[in-house]
């Protein structure tokens, strides 16, 4: 992926991660577009910054992603690259029946609205020079946390769509998947100051560095989520899911 002259699209791209690669990716030379639901913070995180822009649209809606993308390619034509980075976490409990809203919300955020922006822009990027395609996914998408049962389910889902995505699109968009571990971010309450939690910056000058490798790796995986990401293919799959919601659990008491 070319990592600078570019025409990026991130969404999600107020806060956290979106956020810290929007500033790299600025920093290095591309005309950045951040989108998300709230105004207000995307204007803050574009604030002072020449050739950064702020979109607003509902990562949920069919009809709002399709407005957005027709708004998109008519503002920003020289469009190329699509982050897709938007998602959200909720906590849920298995053990009992329960209003299934959290789960329905997760869904419809953080798998149907990638799946239905990069298939509103997919033959936009195919026309463009230097076309690249991200998804964000996570470490919990190879090890599930069980107090988020269905955020990783999603993640695990975008890792397999991207697999194929990425032999679709062969020849006409570069596609990478970006799998972060647990970062200090606001996804969830107390997430940015939990301990154990790898630092957002560390985090995101791991990531560009991996970026600016040539070639770009298809996958971007700092050394953290290695944990995560070969636990399967090390035949350590289930003492990884004992160790990892462990450590979980301690980090999330250990704030209470």
């Amino acid at each position: 992926m070319k990592t600078e002259g570019n025409t990026i699209l991130i969404t999600g791209g107020g806060s956290g991660i979106g956020k810290a690669l929007a500033h790299r990716f600025h920093d290095l030379g591309n005309t950045v577009i951040v989108a998300g639901r709230r105004d207000d913070v995307l204007q803050q995180a574009i604030a002072g910054r020449p050739n950064m822009h702020a979109m607003t649209f509902d990562a949920d809606s069919a009809a709002g992603i399709a407005d957005f993308a027709r708004r998109l390619t008519a503002e920003h034509p020289a469009l190329n690259v699509l982050i897709n980075n938007a998602g959200i976490m909720r906590f849920e409990a298995l053990d009992r029946q329960r209003d299934l809203g959290d789960a329905e919300a997760t869904v419809a955020t953080n798998l149907l609205g990638p799946i239905r922006l990069t298939d509103a822009l997919v033959e936009h990027l195919g026309r463009q020079p230097d076309a690249a395609l991200v998804n964000v996914t996570s470490g919990l998408a190879f090890v599930p946390l069980v107090a988020a049962p269905t955020y990783s389910a999603t993640k695990a889902a975008m890792h397999l769509y991207t697999v194929a995505l990425r032999e679709a699109l062969k020849g006409k968009i570069e596609v990478i998947e970006l799998v972060p571990p647990a970062v200090q971010t606001d996804l969830t309450p107390g997430q940015a100051t939990r301990p154990g939690y790898l630092p957002l910056a560390d985090f995101i000058d791991e990531v560009m560095a991996l970026f600016q490798q040539q070639p770009t790796p298809r996958e971007i995986l700092v050394q953290r989520v290695a944990f995560q990401r070969q636990a399967e293919a090390e035949h350590r799959f289930d003492e990884a899911v004992t160790t990892l919601n462990e450590m979980a659990r301690k980090a999330r008491e250990a704030q209470q």
